[in-house]
């Protein structure tokens, strides 16, 4: 790497500052603090080089210099910097002193930062405990944070995604220890990536993830977008939405951490008041992508019969599963032309009667569903239980729906299931191939679909079962009589044995 900088290294570096919390404040909760300090820094070692780039440009004109940074992606004020909040690690008040750096930090970037730090308090007593240990635990995450090898400077680093790589090497480390919770902020990037794929996302494509969490899979999307030469495009828009203020703030901070300042990410809840509208009507995307709460209880049902973007018109979803909420609403903000959708689900979804089942059928009658692909189980954090990938595409030219089952091919590793790229290359091949695969992959005729009800369990689609060797009978029948003979040899010879010990006739 560039300058000699090491991913591994200063992932190393940032997760022992994880050690002044474990214990004492839940994971879930103190990501937020190790982030957040994480994304200060790296604005910090930002302001600090361009400080020293325009003092050499400018020739140290103090006026033409402070001009320019005005000017700058992120505007830093004196005494808000980590440099600043390192030099007062010992003030008896150092949590008020980095709220304070938050929110002036946040009012010189108003554009771009407004509310981002607002869903984290560095003096919390409820949270990082009374004064004392409150200080004690701050003042040693300013000094692991102050470790010389984490210098987050661009011209240091030479590469544009390792702080972004960090940050996500921070969330799903985190995901790891906080149990159902984790479902909340993180997909897996290698479910991320294969959705990714799947959706094949092109230059000048509009992008938009409605259940966002922390932007992994955003991110992930942006990457496979390739100019007509196949090299990485920069020709995209990126919009989300996410009804978790820290989680939300996760997300802003990760996408300004992998450049894509211009992402338009609101927070709010997708289903009862989404934001992305346009001239009050539902914006429009060219892809459409999710990993929505698995069944979330509680979801709106009440509000849906009243919904004024009229997304439910197929049917409302039960009160206690909102999994067709958050399908619905994806499909209704995929282009009517060519729009892309894809969504991880659990298979409750993919045969569950009642209203679900009425859905299911209008999805399928309209056309839209393309592929249903069966994941491996304990995939995600929090759950073992197994997921599937719907791809809905708008336009497509066949009536024909593709069953993949991908639930053996995987590495187990210990706590955690983990598609392999060679898992994710064979899913999306076969995908693209839209052909079946003995005991992997069937091509459906709509009419087989109907005679199934419109149920879409796979194993009703694709013949996993190993079939039984055919049975030799004359062999089987030989090798009895064989193995009797021997028996009764042996037992005659038995009988010799215990007579010449006296114990038989």
């Amino acid at each position: 790497m560039a300058n000699g900088f090491n991913q591994d290294e200063i992932n190393a570096i940032v997760w022992k500052a994880c050690d002044t919390f474990r214990g004492a404040v839940d994971p879930s909760e103190y990501k937020n603090y190790i982030l957040t300090m994480l994304f200060l820094k790296y604005l910090s070692d930002l302001w600090k080089d361009k400080q020293r780039e325009l003092h050499d440009k400018h020739q140290g004109d103090p006026e033409r210099i402070k001009r320019a940074l005005n000017r700058e992606r992120f505007v830093v004020p004196d005494e808000c910097d980590f440099d600043y909040l390192y030099a007062h690690r010992d003030a008896p008040n150092v949590g008020e002193l980095i709220n304070v750096a938050l929110e002036r930090i946040e009012d010189a970037n108003k554009t771009k930062l407004e509310n981002v730090f607002r869903n984290v308090d560095f003096n919390s007593e409820p949270a990082l405990g009374q004064t004392r240990e409150r200080n004690r635990r701050l003042k040693h995450l300013l000094e692991d944070f102050n470790d010389a090898r984490l210098d987050l400077r661009p011209s240091r680093v030479g590469h544009r995604d390792v702080i972004g790589d960090v940050y996500e090497y921070l969330i799903g480390q985190f995901a790891a220890g906080a149990g159902k919770k984790a479902g909340e902020f993180y997909t897996p990037p290698e479910v991320s990536t294969l959705l990714a794929k799947l959706v094949q996302p092109k230059a000048g494509d509009r992008i938009c993830d409605p259940a966002c969490g922390s932007g992994s899979l955003l991110i992930r999307v942006a990457r496979e977008v390739k100019d007509e030469d196949g090299q990485p495009s920069k020709n995209f828009s990126l919009f989300g939405q996410e009804s978790n203020g820290s989680t939300w703030a996760l997300c802003r901070m990760n996408l300004f951490l992998h450049e894509q300042d211009a992402a338009r990410v609101e927070w709010c809840d997708t289903i009862t008041n989404p934001k992305l509208v346009e001239d009050n009507s539902l914006t429009k995307f060219n892809v459409v992508v999710a990993n929505p709460p698995f069944s979330l209880d509680k979801w709106g049902a009440d509000f849906a019969g009243h919904d004024p973007h009229r997304r439910f018109w197929r049917g409302i979803p039960p009160k206690s599963k909102g999994d067709y909420a958050f399908i619905t609403h994806m499909i209704e903000i995929a282009l009517a032309d060519d729009g892309r959708i894809g969504v991880i689900v659990p298979h409750g979804v993919l045969f569950r009667g009642g209203s679900e089942g009425l859905i299911r059928q209008k999805l399928i009658e309209e056309n839209l569903l393309e592929v249903v692909i069966g994941l491996p189980a304990n995939l995600f954090f929090g759950t073992g239980i197994p997921a599937a990938i719907l791809i809905f595409h708008k336009g497509r030219k066949t009536t024909d729906v593709l069953f993949i089952d991908a639930s053996r091919k995987f590495a187990d590793d210990k706590k955690q299931s983990r598609l392999r790229p060679e898992d994710i290359e064979k899913i999306v091949g076969v995908y693209r191939t839209f052909n079946s695969v003995p005991k992997y992959a069937y091509r459906a005729k709509r009419k087989e679909i109907e005679e199934n009800e419109f149920n879409l369990n796979i194993p009703r689609y694709v013949d996993t079962s190993e079939e039984e060797a055919e049975i030799d009978i004359a062999a089987l029948q030989a090798e009895i009589e064989g193995l009797e003979a021997e028996l009764a040899e042996t037992r005659e010879e038995m009988k010799r044995f215990l007579v010449e010990l006296g114990f038989g006739k």
